[in-house]
């Protein structure tokens, strides 16, 4: 299904012979990667088994933030931020971004000790972070009704539309020279001499020096044909947008119970914060000794959902040929129905703490598939023992706000450029696994 406002971006017809940088993903870590690259004259072909931003990079909240995220995500959130600040005129086009701040709110003895922890790591990295008590949150939010004790706020921080600026990059990639391939699965790579020389797709070869695997909730699966052993699993995800709504708050709003943003047509994205549904499938046995301790830090916040992943998980191929059909041909896109009694609960909640929502009306709802490693920070390094080959995935439900340089992070690692932000945080070998960084010979456009 196509979810309605999404831009549509049309692949290419030919598919070219050859390429500095294969970029398989069309997300929006993938699309910015290709964006920089492509404007840095390297040539570039964007492969997508699906559609353009046809999985999380459009059913995600929208939210551009830096506050709030692991120590090790605040340079990338930073350096991102800045990014997105220019991005439309960057790009020439709309991509939704505006700087309209977001608040952190709460109401009990967690979530005020959480938020004391978020304004620590704010002013260590130069973040101005506002501390509102109940009377400056009720006066910010005029008729809201949060109860809360205590609040941060982000003036800086903003939001975008995700249904428009994926499809935006990626646009703006092409128009610098980039190439778009859609409906079009890598199935496999190739090598030559130890080290990457194209990708083998469902319509032929394209050579290459370069590979980044931008592929989301995808990426184990690819890198497991390869031998490369990625631990990521899989959260089930639900969002709803309400129609227009007069008298609603003007910034972005999380708590314990719900997420909010408000939306360029009027209307708001909403969705339950604090039950992240973990699927489970057979990787969620296989990698339950790495996910283990985050998971009993954060057992209050996690919920197992058992659905039609379980037999997916168990029926779908884990290896397979260069020239066989492939899993990513048989699910061009991850389409999960909501959790309506999530989003019931999230809308009560809403319409609780804001009366303005007391009768608003909800346009669509849909569920997303978030890929998340075992720490909840994103992989964005080299693979091990394969030369040409970097490794993006990962971003565990902050990728779309630190998607542009997340990207252009993945890119300058591929080039052999200087990168903008320390990729060290983001390494491979931080679970375990043996992640070599060999010599990346620099791409030359």
């Amino acid at each position: 299904m196509i979810r309605p406002g999404i831009d549509i971006v049309r692949g290419d017809r030919d598919l070219p012979d050859q390429v500095d940088i294969a970029v398989i993903g069309g997300g929006i870590t993938g699309c910015s990667a290709a964006l920089w690259a492509a404007e840095q004259g390297y040539r570039v072909a964007l492969l997508e088994k699906g559609r353009i931003a046809g999985e999380q990079s459009s059913r995600n909240w929208g939210w551009v933030r830096r506050m709030g995220r692991a120590p090790a995500e605040y340079p990338l959130g930073i350096e991102s931020l800045r990014l997105w600040s220019g991005l439309n005129q960057r790009i020439a086009r709309d991509t939704g971004f505006r700087r309209a701040g977001i608040i952190y709110s709460a109401n009990s003895d967690r979530e005020l000790a959480w938020l004391d922890t978020v304004a620590r790591e704010a002013q260590t990295f130069g973040l101005a972070v506002s501390r509102l008590s109940r009377a400056q949150l009720a006066e910010r939010l005029p008729g809201s009704d949060l109860r809360a004790t205590s609040a941060l706020l982000t003036e800086d921080d903003g939001r975008a539309e995700p249904f428009m600026a994926t499809p935006a990059i990626a646009e703006a990639a092409r128009a610098a020279g980039a190439g778009i391939l859609t409906s079009c699965a890598v199935r496999s790579l190739e090598t030559s001499g130890g080290r990457v020389s194209g990708v083998l797709t469902e319509r032929g070869r394209i050579g290459c020096a370069a590979v980044i695997l931008a592929g989301g909730a995808w990426s184990r699966l690819f890198a497991g044909n390869l031998g490369i052993d990625l631990p990521q699993l899989r959260v089930r995800s639900s969002v709803m947008r309400t129609t227009p709504v007069r008298g609603g708050p003007d910034v972005a709003l999380g708590n314990g119970q719900f997420g909010l943003r408000p939306r360029l047509d009027g209307g708001y994205t909403i969705a339950r914060r604090g039950r992240a549904a973990v699927q489970v499938t057979p990787d969620a046995f296989r990698l339950m000794p790495r996910f283990l301790p985050g998971l009993r830090r954060n057992l209050s916040e996690l919920s197992l959902t058992l659905d039609q992943s379980a037999w997916d998980g168990m029926v779908t191929p884990r290896r397979w040929a260069d020239d066989a059909v492939t899993p990513f041909e048989s699910c061009r896109v991850l389409d999960p129905p909501p959790q309506a009694g999530a989003l019931r609960r999230a809308l009560r909640d809403v319409q609780r703490a804001f009366p303005a929502f007391v009768g608003a009306q909800v346009a669509e709802s849909w569920g997303g598939i978030i890929d998340v490693t075992p720490d909840g920070v994103p992989i964005i390094d080299t693979a091990p023992h394969l030369p040409g080959l970097v490794i993006a995935t990962g971003f565990s439900g902050h990728g779309f706000g630190i998607g542009p340089a997340a990207g252009q992070l993945a890119a300058e690692i591929a080039t052999g450029s200087a990168p903008l932000v320390d990729p060290a945080p983001f390494r491979l070998g931080r679970f375990g696994a043996a992640s070599l960084r060999p010599a990346t010979q620099p791409v030359t456009p």
